[in-house]
């Protein structure tokens, strides 16, 4: 009989390179925000796949900031920093065919005691498949990896591949959670994530960055959940913008993000969400300790 292997896994990159996606096809739901613009993760989201033979229990984390050095962004930077300490294998995410400073920044960052799989991710986007080879050869030069699996987190290509290679660096044996969970977080918080996601996905370019949600009574009553959350901006002019003309985009990302609640929940949801304006939020530390962020 094959024994259950398990362990800690890592998730680490530059913002933007897929590491949402592919924590999301690996668990097979989706425990973390999703978004074309970069910096959409801000905490350690914890997602469990639990096969025959292993259970993983993957830590994706916040894309390295290098362009701020707000209160936020330091406390981020300390997630990532504190994860890669904490874990038994780091996957690397980077893009197909880019490869640059960013990217190299996060390098010096991987523990040299603890195996490091290269994940090359977005390989359906190449134009050119024959340059993957040379890229592997330059990006492999950085760093002694235990293995380096090309995938495509959107398509759900050689991801078993990845698996497989990660089952081979899982120390413990046994399962560390029951084999049904699929995260560690709460509902309050997985709650929070999908009113930010709808934010960062409808709204305009720079404001997401100035907003946070805070749920402020989340209450069950039998297979319904009651949810009152408050969109956190940075000025009047922001809160007119996530309110939109007639209230209409407050609508739309209530609307979606209820609906999202409830796949995930699997039971009715009444959703309230209002905007409130706390100037500073994201350079006051006990401000953004009462928001969750360590």
């Amino acid at each position: 009989m094959t024994k259950i292997r398990s362990g800690y896994i890592a998730i680490v990159g530059r913002p933007n390179v897929g590491k949402s996606t592919l924590l999301n096809h690996l668990v097979g739901e989706k425990i973390s925000i999703v978004s074309r613009k970069a910096q959409t993760t801000r905490h350690r989201i914890t997602g469990i796949r639990t096969d025959a033979d292993a259970q993983y229990v993957f830590v994706d984390t916040p894309g390295f900031q290098t362009k701020f050095s707000n209160a936020l962004n330091r406390a981020m930077n300390r997630g990532v920093t504190q994860t890669l300490n904490d874990v038994d294998l780091v996957l690397f995410v980077i893009e197909a065919g880019r490869y640059d400073a960013k990217d190299k920044a996060v390098v010096r960052l991987l523990p040299k005691d603890r195996p490091v799989i290269l994940v090359i991710n977005k390989t359906d986007q190449l134009k050119n498949r024959e340059a993957l080879l040379p890229f592997l050869a330059e990006v492999s030069a950085d760093h002694e990896y235990a293995a380096v699996v090309p995938v495509s987190a959107a398509k759900g290509r050689q991801t078993g591949d990845l698996l497989a290679e990660a089952r081979k660096h899982l120390p413990n044996e046994g399962l560390m959670f029951p084999e049904d969970d699929l995260t560690d977080k709460s509902e309050r918080f997985l709650a929070a994530e999908y009113i930010r996601e709808k934010v960062f996905r409808l709204l305009g370019d720079e404001l997401p960055y100035a907003t946070a949600v805070e749920i402020e009574r989340f209450e069950t009553e039998g297979n319904l959940r009651r949810i009152f959350a408050a969109i956190v901006v940075d000025r009047d002019s922001h809160k007119a913008i996530v309110i939109g003309k007639g209230g209409e985009s407050l609508k739309r990302i209530a609307s979606e993000a209820r609906q999202d609640m409830e796949r995930l929940f699997d039971g009715k949801v009444y959703l309230e969400v209002w905007v409130k304006v706390k100037s500073g939020w994201n350079d006051d530390e006990r401000l953004l300790k009462s928001l969750g962020y360590e």
